[in-house]
């Protein structure tokens, strides 16, 4: 009985403390968000805004946290419900995600930019990661907050 109490302990101390992912610094200029809600309309020029699309089950264990890199140059740590907003020229960009479940899952994403790209989802899934131009924000998208925090 005492064997089972203690595995079960330490299963669950690996599962909620393995999925700690150290942030990164964005090297890129974000961008404030001053209307609420966010308007897609405002989205041009290549303003796009990029999001954590985590679900539930990567929201109740920490692993939802994404570092993601544009071209190698770090864009930061998304959590889930966060977004961040850059300016992009059109063109092909690799999209390097990395989130921590029980081990570290990288991939890499080609995403191709054009002068219509306005959203970016990016997500953990079970065994990789997922990024996708959506042109569209979450139904939920008022409980989402931009990474540089308003003053």
């Amino acid at each position: 009985m005492r064997l089972k109490i203690f595995f079960l302990l330490f299963i669950s101390s690996l599962l909620f403390s393995s999925c700690l992912l150290k942030p990164i610094q964005s090297e890129f200029s974000l961008q404030r968000t001053f209307s609420d809600p966010v308007i897609i309309g405002e989205f041009d020029n290549g303003k796009i805004l990029i999001y954590n699309g985590a679900g539930f089950n990567h929201k109740i264990d920490n692993s939802s946290f994404i570092n993601v890199w544009i071209n190698n140059k770090p864009l930061g740590q998304l959590m889930s419900n966060e977004f961040a907003i850059i300016y992009l020229l059109p063109g092909k960009y690799e999209f390097k995600l990395v989130h921590k479940d029980i081990k570290n899952f990288t991939s890499t994403h080609i995403i191709e930019i054009d002068k219509d790209t306005k959203v970016i989802c990016v997500k953990p899934t079970i065994t990789s990661n997922k990024a996708e131009i959506t042109n569209a924000i979450p139904n939920n998208f008022h409980l989402f907050r931009n990474i540089i925090r308003q003053k």
